[in-house]
């Protein structure tokens, strides 16, 4: 008797269709990124990046650099306390017009949702390079783009979240005659508190990183003494400031960890609603960003000053018209072609570099690796992997795979680990092995979540790759750093409107994605 025929896999059509269509896909992508692999092991490519890094040893320890190094430190940390402190106060009065919990009159939601895309889509290094040309070098202009970037993407998140919990207590109180501002006072911000007070301790800490970047475009701190370092090719005191960086990104994450435990801890049953732990935090909190101010002395008095306002006006009216012409729109077209394919590229790498680093194995030595990994901000990153590969946009795609992996290997940790084990042991009793038990028994269960870490990524991707060309990585950044060195305002506020279409574009397309993968 003839043995029955194996039963087909009947996922296999649709997934060979999902593999040629991703093929057809990428290839064009990796095209326009000019991803080249063999110019990472090319001779001569291998010698200047050999002679660069050991130009980093030793680092310098002079004592007049490692006070010059110590003030920017302390002037990264304060542009970030400060800046999130104006990105707060901007950030409350959004998300309250923005919600449209207990609202009966929603007319300004989508105008104020229209403004918060705006304020978010646009990268804090943009801000901070327009800042820099009306008020000069300093940290006065990363405090400002601080506030305008931040400021957005904490009134979204925080409408969000205010959105997201039970309204009940809110319509109970609006029903029994208190004001709109009560009943969310009231009945939403307490259910609400700590995961807000989560996210803005976690904004702070990413604050610290962008505080740098800024840096680059002479907004002050350890970033613009890194310029300078980079420029002047003096790898020791490149290799100072990078330590220093790091120590200072690793120093945040502890105290933004303790921070968030402080917040999560129930206050002790006493009369007083607030515990210790709360007084303490919100004095730390407040005492910091009174010194931060105090320590950069800016002055918002001439900053705000008629003056101001009209330098602020005569620039803006430079930038309009934008600049339509046909050449023009062809040329940005090209650089948002060849932005939105550093940003895949380079979050695809990534993914998967993440995902290795992320296997269940001792996690000492690869935690620190993945730390390592994302405390180099991406412009950082890009300086580095311009010399490894030359310019263009495959150092821009290599230094956010770089970035990205420590932060995706981070995730994808706590996602693994999460996954339901029950899966997996059933297959390691039926006699698979180690890694068919992963690969059938823990990453199913693990994989929708790793996809929307990967798609909220790559959100935060694409506008990076859109200003990695500031350092000469291709894409958008590069067109808008060339126009604005020219003076050629009008070009660049097209640039800079590409940018925020094609941020709102991936974002749109990336909320789709996950509504389609739930």
């Amino acid at each position: 008797m003839a043995r029955p025929a194996p039963d087909r896999d009947p996922a296999a059509r649709s997934r060979l269709i999902g593999t040629l269509s991703a093929l057809v896909i990428l290839w064009p992508l990796f095209q326009a990124a000019q991803v080249k692999p063999g110019t990472l092991f090319d001779a001569g490519n291998l010698k200047v990046i050999g002679h660069f890094l050991a130009a980093f040893l030793p680092p310098e320890t002079g004592a007049e650099f490692l006070g010059y190094l110590a003030r920017a430190t302390l002037e990264t940390l304060a542009i970030a306390t400060a800046g999130m402190a104006l990105a707060f106060l901007l950030a409350v009065p959004l998300a309250y017009l923005a919600t449209a919990a207990g609202r009966e009159k929603p007319a300004l939601n989508p105008l104020t949702r229209s403004l918060l895309t705006i304020l978010r889509g646009i990268p804090e290094l943009v801000w901070a390079l327009v800042f820099v040309r009306v008020f000069g070098l300093g940290p006065a202009a990363g405090v400002l783009a601080l506030g305008l970037t931040y400021g957005g993407m904490l009134a979204k998140v925080y409408a969000e979240i205010v959105e997201s919990v039970d309204a009940a207590p809110a319509r109970a109180l609006r029903h029994s005659g208190a004001s709109r501002p009560l009943a969310i006072l009231y009945g939403l911000i307490p259910q609400a508190a700590k995961e807000l007070a989560s996210y803005t301790v976690y904004r702070w800490e990413c604050a610290i990183r962008a505080s740098v970047v800024m840096g680059f475009v002479g907004a002050g701190g350890l970033g613009q003494l890194m310029d300078q370092a980079m420029k002047m090719l003096n790898g020791g005191e490149a290799a100072s400031i990078l330590l220093a960086f790091m120590l200072l990104v690793f120093a945040a994450d502890g105290l933004s960890g303790w921070l968030r435990r402080a917040l999560d801890t129930p206050p002790a049953n006493r009369p007083s609603p607030f515990g210790w732990r709360s007084l303490l935090v919100a004095a730390a909190i407040g005492g910091g960003i009174v010194a931060s101010y105090r320590f950069l002395d800016i002055g918002f008095g001439e900053l705000l000053s008629a003056d101001a306002a009209r330098s602020i006006g005569e620039f803006v009216a430079g930038f309009f018209p934008p600049d339509l012409s046909a050449e023009w729109l062809g040329k940005v077209g090209r650089g948002i072609w060849e932005t939105l394919a550093i940003s895949i590229v380079g979050t695809l790498l990534a993914a998967v570099a993440g995902l290795l680093l992320a296997l269940p194995r001792p996690r000492a030595p690869f935690s620190f690796l993945l730390n390592t990994l994302r405390s180099l901000p991406e412009l950082v990153w890009a300086t580095i992997t311009a010399l490894a590969v030359g310019l263009g946009p495959f150092a821009g795609a290599l230094a956010l795979a770089l970035h990205t992996a420590g932060v995706l290997g981070r995730l994808y940790a706590e996602a693994l680990a999460n996954a339901p084990a029950q899966p997996a042991q059933a297959l390691r009793l039926s006699g698979a092995g180690n890694g068919l038990a992963f690969l059938y028994g823990t990453l199913p269960g693990a994989a929708p979540q790793l996809i929307a870490y990967t798609l909220y990524r790559w959100e935060m991707n694409i506008r990076m790759a859109a200003i990695l060309g500031f350092v000469g990585a291709g894409g958008l950044g590069q067109l808008l750093y060339f126009e604005l060195s020219l003076f050629h305002y009008a070009q660049a506020s097209t640039v800079i409107i590409a940018m925020l279409a094609l941020s709102i574009a991936v974002d749109q397309a990336s909320a789709w994605l996950r509504q389609r993968m739930r």
